[in-house]
């Protein structure tokens, strides 16, 4: 592997990792209607802006989600739509892992 592919595997690493979280993941089946402001998803997932914000930051920080000031409210939105394709195939791995599961016990 060369020092180029081995960095770019990095990088990718970094983006899995920021998207490996409950909150996170939460955030951005979302945000996938458009860009929402933080008051809102603090309110959606339900927990303290400082943890939400602090979520909103890594994942900005991993080019997942860029964002807007508008007044005092910043608002969020998808950066890499492509996520909720990549989720759109864990789902169907996992409903296949299920229907195979329930179908070898019956």
């Amino acid at each position: 592997m060369t020092e180029k592919e081995r960095r770019r595997c990095e990088l990718q690493a970094e983006v899995l990792k920021a998207l490996a979280h409950p909150i996170r993941l939460a955030i951005i089946q979302f945000l996938e209607n458009g860009e929402k402001c933080v008051c809102d998803i603090v309110e959606y997932v339900g927990t303290s802006q400082s943890n939400i914000s602090k979520h909103l930051s890594l994942m900005k920080g991993a080019g997942i989600l860029s964002d807007r000031k508008e007044g005092l409210s910043v608002y969020y939105e998808l950066k890499m739509p492509c996520a909720l394709k990549f989720f759109g195939c864990v789902r169907d791995i996992m409903e296949n892992q299920l229907s195979e599961r329930s179908a070898a016990l019956q």
